[in-house]
């Protein structure tokens, strides 16, 4: 079982920064991928980025490539998101999610299905 605790959501202003925080109980940590998924007022949750289990191998969605970082510190058990150059389009929840993915990357590791655990969410607004 693993617990997921994310923190450091907030409102920021177009073009400003965010660094949300994925916090992990458990011993396996880095047995898993870890990813971040976000989901906008009426739309999916989607996959924006992924971190394979000692973060050697990114993932990220076109829509964030460049603009934002995801990394991991296995030894504190957390996974990061630093978010730049923030845009309106960018207002979302975004969740932590915990996967026991056998092949990274992979198509498989964008899909929600393939994570076993999930946090509460943490909302990240941006303002024009």
């Amino acid at each position: 079982q693993v617990q997921l605790v994310e923190s450091g959501g907030g409102l920021v202003q177009a073009g400003g920064s965010l660094r949300l925080s994925c916090a992990a109980s458990g011993r396996t940590f880095s047995s898993y991928v870890m990813g971040w998924v976000r989901q906008a007022p009426g739309k999916e949750r989607g996959c924006v980025v992924a971190i394979s289990w000692i973060g050697g191998r990114t993932y990220y969605a076109d829509s964030v490539k460049g603009r934002f970082t995801i990394s991991r510190d296995n030894a504190k058990n957390t996974v990061y998101l630093q978010m730049k150059s923030l845009k309106p389009e960018d207002t979302a929840v975004y969740y932590c999610a915990a996967g026991r993915i056998s092949s990274f990357p992979s198509s498989s590791a964008t899909r929600l299905r393939a994570y076993d655990y999930w946090g509460q969410g943490t909302q990240v607004t941006v303002s024009s």
